[in-house]
């Protein structure tokens, strides 16, 4: 297989893990509509975004993880090693790690003191 096509591959694969992600949120964003959704599922449901005893660790540290991966990667094929494309990408997972984690702990336990601490 030649370089162009496994790149193809490559991003054909990652488009469709995109769309099954999108899926996946759409149906979370479709529960937390229902109607019946009371203040401590809805904090057991953001701590579930950000729980990371069980691996993989949540939707917010995975997507941390992959920014990460791609900073790494970005660091290594940059033209001028500047930083240029790495360093947005490590900003951006230290921003959904440390603000977006930490406000949805903190959503959360407004919501339900008493439950799980994330």
């Amino acid at each position: 297989m030649t370089a162009a096509a496994q790149a193809r591959t490559r991003l054909e694969r990652v488009r469709a893990s995109v769309a099954i992600a999108s899926l996946a949120l759409q149906q979370i964003e479709d529960d937390l509509d229902a109607g019946d959704v009371d203040q401590a599922e809805l904090a057991a449901i953001l701590r579930e975004l950000i729980e990371d005893t069980d691996p993989p660790g949540g939707s917010l540290p995975s997507l941390a993880q992959l920014l990460t991966a791609a900073a790494r990667r970005a660091g290594q094929i940059e033209p001028d090693r500047d930083g240029d494309a790495s360093c947005p990408l490590r900003e951006a997972a230290a921003l959904i790690t440390d603000n977006a984690g930490q406000c949805l702990i903190w959503a959360a336990q407004a919501l339900d003191p008493q439950g799980d601490s994330a």
